[in-house]
């Protein structure tokens, strides 16, 4: 019906329908771009962003049912995505764990259980089939995996029963994860929004204050005298000992009249001039140490000291912290400065160095050349990826999710595409390297690879929900959407309550929470437009694992009730 309507409205509609349904290259880059263009409509300042591919894709495949992208763009873009988040996540997942992730990760688990109570309640005030509410709970939390899983068990548990019985048990869940999914993406975004007009958020004060708390943000360099006895005779080494994180690099140091630069091992004397490089709060606590701050600035090149901004690409220094570098013993030189993406900061020795990272190295005028081509210093190395280790990360992943883990009552659970990959680029992100495999992409490459599995994921996936939704729809399935609606406001509701208010996280790790509670992909993406920060990604991949896996065990339990009867 819908496809008469439109070819009746509009003039070659129908050749041009053939035509994208004939070309499925053409017709990916059709809903991709025209995804990008609607996305980018504000609204009263919102926009849906990168999330319009989706329901471009929908409105595509409702129009026409020939306009279905093949399964494997799809699988492709979803395994691009999670891999790359992966990477990119890896580090600050493991060490999110050392603080907040484990609380999260329990009131993820605590929020998703109350969403799946309120599927059951929801279930027996409507009447509803046990697959019924699965698939509801499926669409309305947005979850693939947990869908195909409910469609296994629902196929295992009514095998017995009558073949119109079984079918329906089998296929319902499929109608109802259509008519809940739109919302569910949607719904979230909208609740996002909502709460951070509602809350007053400042993106720029929250990414301020955590570049503040990682040591990034406003570098700037002063120079001290020392005239604290307290550490006049010992070596840098010594003296920066007695401080738990001191927050600040020393660059050069004056003795005399000679500039040198402040290695590890450089003895302090009384009168000595040194610079400091770090955030304006730790220089505070640089002065308090050495005694004063000095008026005089010491020049940036000087005599036998200069300084060079180099790339960082040579693998062999990938992976590698600047503590094992042993640059002062090497080069007699010093990393004052890292950029990362948009990021300046003040590295630690134990910073990990990583491809593309662009550092400041002081050192005597005749290593810098040497330096350099220590580093890498190459534009161009840096922009080839590595595809062995990207193709044997991804094998990897697909391996890990097709592994079946057998649960009670004869059901299967696999981490599937979404979790196999995801899991592994954690784990690779975290590693850096193995040996002469150097695991983590540039980060320029890392953001275009996830783009790209991206679109490519919310394009197809938009196509495969679009006809079921139609029909559905038409058959009177109001009650069912404002059932899904409930669940995933529900849901959204008490996530962002309890991330903001109870655990008090900045409104950018809300969302990426928000988003990998909800394994949305199409939600992860509206928060990154929010937030320049990693935040969304770096919270989305440390409850998005725990998370998935609940929901499928979750959506099995609601289906299983067909052994009561129910």
């Amino acid at each position: 019906m819908t496809h008469l309507c439109f070819m009746s409205l509009v003039p070659g509609a129908k050749s041009l329908l053939d035509l994208l349904a004939s070309n499925s290259i053409l017709l990916l880059f059709t809903i991709i771009g025209l995804g990008y263009l609607i996305g980018n409509i504000g609204i009263r300042g919102f926009k849906l962003g990168v999330a319009a591919v989706l329901f471009v894709g929908m409105a595509f495949s409702a129009i026409d049912s020939r306009l279905a992208l093949p399964e494997h763009i799809y699988v492709i873009g979803l395994v691009l995505f999670v891999y790359a988040i992966g990477l990119q996540s890896g580090r600050g997942f493991f060490s999110s764990f050392k603080r907040r992730g484990l609380r999260v990760n329990i009131f993820a688990l605590m929020i998703l259980g109350i969403a799946a109570a309120a599927t059951v309640i929801i279930k027996e005030i409507m009447g509803l089939a046990s697959s019924t509410a699965a698939g509801l709970f499926c669409g309305a939390l947005t979850n693939t995996p947990a869908l195909a899983s409910t469609v296994e068990t629902a196929e295992g548990l009514t095998r017995n029963l009558p073949n119109e019985t079984a079918a329906f048990f089998v296929h319902s869940p499929v109608v109802t994860y259509g008519l809940a999914y739109p919302f569910g993406v949607l719904g979230v975004i909208l609740w996002l929004y909502i709460f951070t007009k509602l809350f007053r958020v400042d993106f720029k004060a929250e990414e301020a204050q955590v570049l503040e708390e990682s040591g990034g943000g406003t570098i700037e360099s002063r120079t001290y005298r020392v005239t604290n006895p307290a550490i006049t005779g010992k070596t840098i080494e010594e003296m920066l000992g007695l401080l738990r994180d001191p927050g600040f690099v020393l660059s050069r140091i004056r003795k005399g009249d000679t500039i040198l630069v402040a290695t590890p091992g450089t003895v302090l004397s009384p009168g000595d001039q040194i610079v400091a490089v770090g955030p304006p709060e730790t220089l505070e606590s640089a002065r308090v140490l050495f005694g004063e701050q000095s008026g005089e600035q010491l020049p940036e090149t000087a005599g036998p000291v200069t300084y060079r901004r180099i790339f960082i690409s040579n693998k062999e220094i990938i992976g590698k912290t600047i503590r094992e570098l042993q640059l002062h013993k090497k080069f007699d030189a010093t990393i004052t400065r890292l950029r990362r993406g948009d990021v300046d900061f003040v590295p630690s020795l134990d910073t990990v160095l990583e491809s593309g990272d662009r550092i400041r190295v002081v050192a005597r005028r005749e290593n810098i050349d040497a330096l350099s081509k220590y580093f890498g210093d190459s534009l161009r190395s840096i922009s080839e990826t590595d595809y062995l280790s990207l193709s044997l990360g991804i094998v990897l992943g697909v391996f890990l999710g097709m592994i079946p883990f057998n649960l009670p009552n004869g059901m299967v659970f696999r981490l599937g595409f979404a979790g196999g990959p995801l899991i592994v680029g954690l784990i690779l992100g975290r590693l850096e390297r193995t040996g002469p495999i150097v695991w983590g992409l540039h980060y320029t490459a890392n953001l275009v690879l996830r783009q790209v599995g991206l679109v490519f994921f919310l394009a197809a996936i938009g196509t495969k929900a679009g006809p079921g939704f139609v029909e559905t729809f038409n058959a009177g399935g109001w009650n069912l959407i404002a059932a899904g609606a409930v669940i995933t406001s529900l849901f959204a509701v008490s996530a962002i309550l309890v991330g903001y208010k109870v655990l008090r996280l900045p409104m950018s790790a809300v969302m990426g929470m928000v988003s990998g509670m909800q394994t949305q992909p199409a939600c992860l993406a509206y928060s990154n437009q929010q937030s320049s920060s990693e935040n969304p990604n770096v919270w989305y991949a440390a409850v998005y694992p725990a998370s998935m896996i609940a929901k499928i065990m979750l959506a099995q339990i609601i289906v299983s009730m067909i052994l009561m009867g129910r």
